[in-house]
């Protein structure tokens, strides 16, 4: 059942009393106009434009080629439907690395011309200089540590992160580092169970959980992966609530065949 209207406009600053009552906060991701209405009539709390559509929009192996302008279209569609959320957009890769200044213009561009809420930029103390410059053009900023998808050549797998005790502890000092920095949040990708929790409790801001357990403040999915609509990503982290692969497969079968035996359009379906 729809909870749309019963709870009022989410905000970080509801996220953080999420938080501090023990509320789990949901999160998905979604990049058109139609997918977010649905998810956002749904109740979910967070709604995330990410880079993942350069994997499930466009077909790209990683969510590298995606650009600034790409992500201000998938956001601007996405808002357009969006009436309770949080809609956060991630920055793309390439367009906030470089300097503080082209990390300013990059967020301010998605602001201005998409309509979102806040943004998401991956990494830790080594991009503390852009965070803090978006952070100081009053734009809220989610961080994302562990497993960085626009990273992915650097580590050369998508293995879980932050196993040896070396870069457990720098992952850490990351989380406190951007929560002193003024994040109103953070993804914790693809690392242990045991971490996740640890530094879910040693910080006041929200964690949110992919791939790390169930003590993260809360959890999103890429909407394709849980939908089963995507069908050779299947990561033991991944639930699938629906199997709509199969269900539209049947359904343009159908559609065909109804055509193809002439029993579509038939009378009633005629002017």
């Amino acid at each position: 059942m729809s909870i749309q209207g019963k709870i009022k406009i989410v905000t970080t600053h509801q996220l953080q009393e999420m938080k501090s009552k023990g509320e789990k906060i949901s999160m998905l991701t979604a990049y058109d106009y139609s997918m977010a209405k649905i998810i956002d009539q749904s109740g979910v709390d967070v709604i995330l434009v990410g880079d993942s559509a350069s994997n499930v929009m466009a077909g790209n192996e990683t969510t590298l080629p995606i650009t600034l302008d790409h992500m201000i279209w998938h956001a601007t569609s996405v808002v357009k439907a969006v009436k309770r959320a949080l809609v956060v957009v991630d920055v793309p890769f390439g367009s906030y690395q470089g300097s503080s200044s082209e990390a300013l213009r990059s967020c301010i561009r998605i602001m201005k011309e998409s309509g979102g809420h806040a943004v998401k930029m991956e990494g830790g103390v080594e991009i503390k200089e852009s965070i803090s410059r978006v952070l100081s053009a009053g734009i809220p900023v989610m961080g994302h540590l562990g497993l960085t998808p626009q990273s992915i050549y650097k580590f050369g797998t998508y293995t879980v992160r932050a196993k040896e005790e070396a870069e457990a502890n720098k992952l850490i000092e990351d989380a406190k580092a951007l929560q002193e920095l003024g994040c109103f949040a953070i993804v914790l990708e693809k690392i242990p169970s045991k971490l996740a929790k640890k530094v879910s409790e040693s910080i006041s801001i929200p964690t949110i959980g992919i791939g790390a357990g169930p003590n993260t403040d809360g959890q999103v999915l890429v909407v394709h992966d849980m939908l089963g609509i995507t069908q050779d990503f299947k990561p033991r982290f991944l639930r699938q609530y629906a199997d709509l692969n199969k269900i539209m497969h049947e359904a343009f079968e159908n559609y065909v065949s109804d055509i193809k035996s002439q029993k579509f359009p038939n009378e009633k379906e005629s002017y």
